[in-house]
């Protein structure tokens, strides 16, 4: 809803302003380089994309009307379910996770959390590194390596649309100026006009610069911009779970670790060291039943 509350704001600031000084509507409206723009900008953006990144973009414009998924209560779930399942690992040793993380949906500690557990990326995330944990093969150092090269393809892949939408944002203006020269180029061909006649077309020609700057940098470029902060939020979201982990496999205790995991997030979205404990004492409390209920 705020993509469209923006666009609310920058149409009537626009047009208001525009209306202030007597500006007349109807001149603006031009169909004509409203295609010359928008369908140059489109092509640029279907030129310069591969298949993967143009399915992508368009998988990725729908999310953009929702908000972050990842809430402070998202968080605290999060928070909670590292610490039962480190604190797991230290009681009955990590070889105790091995069927939690083989089969999540028949697990006690994972099926308390189906939002969670509905989440692939956070699931594959975690499931993934316990499972490396487990196999006691690999150290701290190359466990952190192999997470920092995760988050990093994972970044560069989620950005594509970002990119891509950038890119298309850019260039508009450039076809503003386009549409307007041919405007231009029609108005001084038509030779049969007088100079009177001649002024509205240049005119009308002008609207072309005009709404390539405002589809750019009103419109298009905002959609990038959201596309960048939602990977980011996702991005935290990972590198909170990388220094949990980590910090198990430096032997720090459960409460620990998930205070590592807990200051790796935006403030935003942080929840506070009261809210976070009191959280996990309610959880270890509850039955199982009632957990997973």
């Amino acid at each position: 809803m705020l993509i469209f509350a923006g666009y609310v704001i920058v149409i009537g600031s626009v047009l208001g302003g525009y209306a202030m000084v007597g500006g007349h509507m109807g001149a603006l409206y031009q169909p004509a380089e409203l295609v010359i723009i928008l369908g140059a900008g489109l092509g640029a953006f279907v030129a310069s994309n591969n298949g993967k990144g143009i399915v992508a973009t368009m998988h990725t414009l729908p999310k953009l009307m929702r908000g972050s998924h990842y809430r402070k209560s998202v968080c605290l779930d999060l928070m909670t379910l590292l610490y039962l399942l480190l604190a797991k690992a230290r009681q009955s040793g990590i070889m105790a996770l091995e069927q939690d993380i083989e089969n999540p949906q028949d697990s006690e500690l994972f099926s308390a959390y189906p939002g969670l557990l509905a989440d692939p990326l956070i699931m594959q995330f975690v499931t993934d590194y316990l499972r490396l944990m487990i196999s006691g093969n690999m150290d701290a150092f190359e466990i952190e390596a192999l997470m920092d090269h995760e988050i990093e393809t994972f970044q560069h892949e989620a950005e594509i649309p970002a990119n891509g939408l950038a890119a298309m944002g850019d260039s508009l203006p450039a076809f503003g100026i386009v549409a307007a020269v041919m405007g231009v180029v029609h108005a001084l061909g038509a030779a049969a006009l007088d100079p009177e006649g001649i002024g509205p077309l240049i005119a009308h020609a002008m609207v072309g610069t005009f709404l390539g700057i405002l589809l750019a940098y009103g419109f298009v470029s905002p959609l990038a911009a959201r596309v960048r902060a939602q990977v980011e939020d996702v991005t935290k979201i990972l590198q909170s779970i990388k220094v949990t982990l980590l910090a198990h496999l430096n032997n720090y205790p459960p409460p620990i670790a998930i205070e590592f995991g807990r200051k790796a997030l935006f403030a935003a979205e942080r929840p506070s060291f009261n809210e976070l404990e009191s959280h996990v004492r309610e959880v270890k409390s509850a039955p199982a039943r009632e957990r997973t209920a």
